[in-house]
């Protein structure tokens, strides 16, 4: 009998053992959830993934595997993937047509009740990753703005100072010229810049800002009218400005050259500080796109660039969605300031800049006319999209193959190929 009680004992120990041993590694493969995180930033993987880790030290057994996908081939891959049932947990969504397409193909979750938070955010914002109807698809989570970054040393060689007017501008860029400078480290190989940056940051000074691109937008102006022709005709002023061979100069080229100090100035975007620290560059200014005339109202392009979505087909949905729960507080926000400047957050609260480039973009902003990219919304919901036409046009004005007026006749055509509002 005593041999029964014990074996019986041991039965039942091997028993709780097994039962516990069944437990743990249930928590265990319910703990080890990998969620893949996609973007178009390649350029941000060191601070993003620094921002990460705080998320994954508050979660244990949740990691966030950050993995972007180079800039021009994002679009195409994330739709190919999520087609085929391999797409990301979480997703960097373009703001309006192209993270629309994202939703309109069913792929992301509606997030009105899952994170309530998201009514307190900028209308302005939201309306970029939202229906007409008002369901929202994606978290706003940064804006960027556009300018003109200049090194400090070079222009204190020849005594200049930041321009605020547009023929301060072009002083500036003769006597850097005259000088035997490169003035511009800018090329027209990747079109993108020339209207993403140059048109729809230097240009909305020229244009009218905010009020025209509504205009623009409800078929009240078109973009041969003067204001749109005035701002192709102050990009085409810079050509002579120009560095040799700029026609084959590319993106990274061109980023490159700058960070090396071979040219004085660069239009770029506030996405850009980062890249720009990481290539040595220590003596780097930063000032608004010059206004037409001294006492105007600076129109700045403060663009609705980025917003996160959820996949709907995620097999750690749960996960997945609380993950994007957390891109919409305020530590999110201040940690991605912080790790990846030059990206400004959406997300209401208080916030400290540490990089004074990026405090200098955003104090622009205070009492601008705040405005967007021109064909951005609605203008580039169908074939040709108003993004690709003014790419086009853009290019080909600067290689001599348009004139300014039949650089924005050629978009303003395109458009009305399908635009009703142009169609009238």
């Amino acid at each position: 009998m005593q041999k029964l009680r014990i074996f019986c004992g041991i039965v039942g120990i091997c028993l709780i053992a097994a039962a516990l041993l069944v437990n743990w590694h249930t928590l265990a493969a319910a703990a080890d959830v990998n969620l893949i995180f996609t973007s178009w930033r390649t350029e941000d993987i060191e601070g993003t993934r620094r921002v990460l880790d705080v998320y994954m030290q508050a979660h244990p057994g949740v990691s966030v595997d950050f993995q972007p996908i180079t800039d021009s081939e994002y679009d195409a891959q994330l739709m190919s993937s999520l087609q085929t049932g391999t797409g990301a947990d979480i997703i960097f969504l373009r703001s309006f047509s192209s993270g629309r397409a994202v939703f309109n193909g069913g792929f992301l979750s509606v997030l009105n009740d899952e994170i309530p938070e998201l009514a307190n955010f900028p209308a302005a914002a939201m309306k970029a990753w939202s229906t007409e109807d008002g369901q929202i698809y994606g978290v706003p989570i940064f804006g960027v703005t556009h300018g003109v970054y200049y090194h400090k040393d070079i222009f204190a060689k020849y005594d200049l100072q930041p321009p605020a007017t547009w023929d301060e501008f072009l002083k500036v860029c003769q006597t850097l010229k005259d000088n035997g400078e490169n003035v511009f480290a800018q090329g027209a190989m990747d079109e993108w810049t020339l209207y993403e940056v140059l048109y729809s940051g230097l240009g909305a000074n020229f244009y009218g800002g905010e009020k025209s691109r509504l205009a623009l937008i409800a078929g009240e102006m078109k973009l041969t009218d003067a204001p749109f022709v005035d701002a192709f005709k102050a990009i085409d002023a810079l050509q002579p400005f120009l560095p040799v061979g700029y026609e084959a100069l590319d993106y990274v080229s061109m980023q490159q050259m700058f960070g090396a100090g071979q040219a004085a100035m660069f239009i770029g975007g506030s996405w850009e500080i980062g890249l720009f620290r990481s290539l040595g560059s220590t003596d780097l200014g930063w000032f608004a796109p010059p206004v037409k005339k001294a006492g105007e109202q600076l129109a700045y392009c403060f663009h609705v660039d980025a917003g996160i979505g959820v996949n709907k087909n995620s097999k750690h949905y749960a996960e997945a969605l609380e993950f994007l729960k957390w891109t919409a507080t305020p530590e999110f926000a201040q940690l991605m300031m912080k790790e990846v400047p030059g990206f400004f957050a959406y997300t209401p609260g208080e916030y400290t800049l540490d990089d004074e480039l990026a405090k200098a973009m955003l104090d622009a902003a205070d009492g601008a006319d705040l405005t967007i990219r021109t064909t951005w919304e609605k203008l580039s919901d169908q074939a040709p999209s108003g993004n690709s036409l003014m790419n086009e046009a853009l290019i080909k004005m600067l290689k001599d193959e348009f004139t300014p007026e039949q650089a924005a006749e050629f978009v303003q055509q395109g458009l009305a190929t399908w635009y009703q509002p142009f169609q009238k």
